[in-house]
């Protein structure tokens, strides 16, 4: 997987290739997020390593609870 390379420093904004800042010494994170393209050419390549083609694939998503169950735990609390 590609890395940004081009950092911010959380501190004092300065820009460096460092993960740590060269002015003031302090942490700096990935400038920007890594850039998508619509035109992705490696996408059948991801589907294909996660198994999004196979036919349960969906039923392995994670789900969020339903709203009756969520209400009962909130009036539990309370």
């Amino acid at each position: 997987m590609a890395r940004q390379r081009m950092q911010q420093c959380l501190t004092c904004k300065a820009f460096s290739l460092q993960t740590t800042c060269p002015s003031c010494g302090a942490t700096a994170q990935a400038a920007a997020p890594l850039k998508w393209s619509p035109e992705d050419h490696r996408a059948s390549l991801r589907r294909k390593m996660n198994g999004v083609e196979e036919e349960g694939w969906s039923a392995s998503l994670p789900t969020l609870p339903d709203l009756a169950s969520l209400e009962e735990t909130v009036q539990e609390e309370e």
